[in-house]
């Protein structure tokens, strides 16, 4: 048995989950969790993968790697410009016909689904996950599912906070940071980000 924070509120749950099923359902996860140095351990072997996808400059080979990092096939119509940063790539959802621009980085602990269609900018960060603010609780991990859908277009140095939801057909401007679901058919802009026109 061990203890996590749900909603802050502590629960007992069986450990028949890892910590990464703890995370993609939503649990606050704290460096007391039995699990938590397979945290790092997937990183570093995640890591290990990423520098060979940041050194290649072929499509095919690019979407082989990146199929072994998130543990799903990569669409042929998929296409990354590296250099991309992921921190545990099986619980990102990639769509068809999505393309992602140069040194994107994307924490995906809690979860990252992106939509057929969609376009990211370079230097965009999405951030599945945060901290409490409590300096006592600080090196807990809260995550936060983000979904992309279809046809969104995620501006230059744009970042997404945990648990963001961007509708369809939407944009999101260069330089946003998005702290609230953005409607379907909007422009969003500014910090933080406003909707300040409709598609």
């Amino acid at each position: 048995m061990i203890i996590v924070l749900l909603h802050d509120q502590l629960s007992i749950k069986d450990m028949s989950n890892t910590i990464f099923d703890d995370l993609k359902n939503g649990m606050t996860v704290t460096p007391q969790h039995p699990q938590i140095k397979d945290l790092r351990d997937n990183s570093y072997a995640t890591i290990s993968l990423l520098q060979q996808l940041n050194a290649s400059s072929n499509p095919e080979e690019i979407r082989k790697i990146l199929s072994e990092i998130t543990n799903t096939a990569i669409d042929k119509t998929v296409a990354i410009f590296p250099p991309v940063y992921i921190n545990y790539g099986k619980h990102l959802q990639i769509g068809k016909n999505v393309f992602i621009n140069f040194d994107c980085t994307f924490l995906t602990l809690g979860g990252i689904i992106i939509e057929d269609n969609v376009m990211i900018g370079p230097k965009v960060s999405v951030l599945s996950e945060g901290h409490p603010l409590p300096s006592a609780e600080r090196h807990s991990l809260v995550p936060g599912k983000i979904h992309i859908k279809q046809n969104a277009w995620i501006g230059a140095g744009a970042i997404i906070l945990p648990g963001i939801t961007i509708g369809e057909n939407s944009v999101v401007a260069a330089g946003a940071v998005v702290t609230k679901d953005v409607p379907p058919d909007t422009v969003v802009a500014g910090t933080p980000a406003k909707i300040i026109k409709s598609v």
